[in-house]
């Protein structure tokens, strides 16, 4: 299947709208390389090499870099979904692998246009490419809009979500084996995906199969619908990792923006709410995508680090990061007690 990512760009600008140009606010530079000596601080972690510059992007560069990490992980698993039909089939066939890949680029581009119009910042990365650079990226006009729609100074939110994504810079440049992890973890769970299915199947399908096929994606996603049984036990290996990642992000930004900021307690308030006022239909592609255990692992991730930074101090949660089997697993995630009791030090 030939996905047609042309076509999934210009579906994803056309559904992330127009929005107003948005100028960077002055001295962002400055801000990032303070933000990393504050996390740097807060951590105690230390990367081994420059962090990437912050970039100030508008909608359409973030679906660029997104368009093209998404191309060179998912394209290749795609490609794979002819199930051996031939990338030349004519005929019913060759035009049943052609619709495939339209609608999936469709699919991708108004999921990413939809997000487009949202997203403040990410630290991108591509974890199957260990040569692809990361990028710092500031979505402006929808950091222009936050700031207006939670009565926010717009400085105040640029330094504070820029502190964020700092956060992951400095965690995948100080934690050798995170960036292999997770990007094993992604390789082996898009090996677990079904996708050998014969086009010349699903021409014999009765109208009674077409609607269990859909019922199917309504229940669990295009995703659910091609993914193995595989895909779970992938995912609970990895769960623990990501939310170490995402609730050790939320502890830092608010650890070192309390430094900084005048207001971190109303920025967090702020930011709570529009997480939890999201739009009824994003709030179910987040369910259907899996987004929805990301906000889980900003909620049990915050309160693991807190948890563990109570019993043990600063250095205990710097020991979550020191080796992958010190990394809290799932259960562990949500049970912060018994990772303490597992890394316990021995008896003198």
């Amino acid at each position: 299947m030939q996905v047609d990512w042309e076509l999934a760009a210009r579906i994803a600008r056309s559904a992330a709208g127009e929005a107003m140009p948005s100028v960077p606010p002055a001295g962002l530079p400055e801000t990032a390389a303070a933000a990393r000596e504050q996390i740097v601080a807060a951590t105690g972690l230390v990367p081994t090499a420059e962090l990437p510059p912050a970039e100030w992007v508008d909608r359409g560069a973030w679906i660029d870099a997104n368009l093209a990490t998404m191309r060179s992980t998912l394209g290749p698993v795609l490609e794979e979904a002819t199930g051996g039909a031939g990338a030349n089939a004519s005929g019913p066939l060759g035009a049943l692998q052609n619709a495939g890949g339209a609608v999936v680029a469709a699919e991708i581009g108004a999921l990413l246009g939809l997000f487009a119009r949202r997203v403040l910042g990410q630290y991108e990365l591509n974890l199957t490419d260990p040569q692809s650079p990361p990028r710092l990226l500031l979505v402006g006009p929808n950091l222009d809009r936050a700031a207006r729609e939670l009565g926010a100074d717009r400085g105040e939110l640029v330094t504070w979500v820029t502190l964020h994504e700092v956060t992951h810079a400095v965690q995948f440049g100080a934690v050798e084996w995170l960036r292999p992890r997770l990007g094993g973890a992604l390789t082996e769970l898009l090996g677990a995906m079904d996708v050998k299915v014969d086009p010349r199947a699903l021409l014999n399908l009765g109208m009674d199969d077409l609607k269990a096929l859909a019922e199917s994606v309504r229940e669990g996603g295009l995703v659910g619908v091609v993914m193995g049984a595989e895909r779970k036990a992938v995912l609970d290996r990895v769960q623990g990792t990501m939310g170490l990642v995402e609730g050790h992000a939320e502890w830092a930004m608010d650890r070192a923006g309390g430094e900084v900021l005048r207001d971190v307690d109303g920025l967090r308030a702020a930011m709570d709410r529009r997480r939890e006022g999201r739009a009824p239909l994003l709030r179910i592609l987040d369910r259907l995508l899996g987004f929805d255990l990301k906000l889980k692992q900003y909620a049990q991730g915050r309160v693991f680090c807190d948890t563990v930074v109570a019993a043990r101090g600063e250095d205990g949660l710097r020991d979550a990061w020191a080796a992958p089997e010190l990394a809290p697993t799932s259960a562990e995630l949500a049970a912060p007690l018994v990772w303490l009791a597992r890394t316990a030090p021995a008896a003198a």
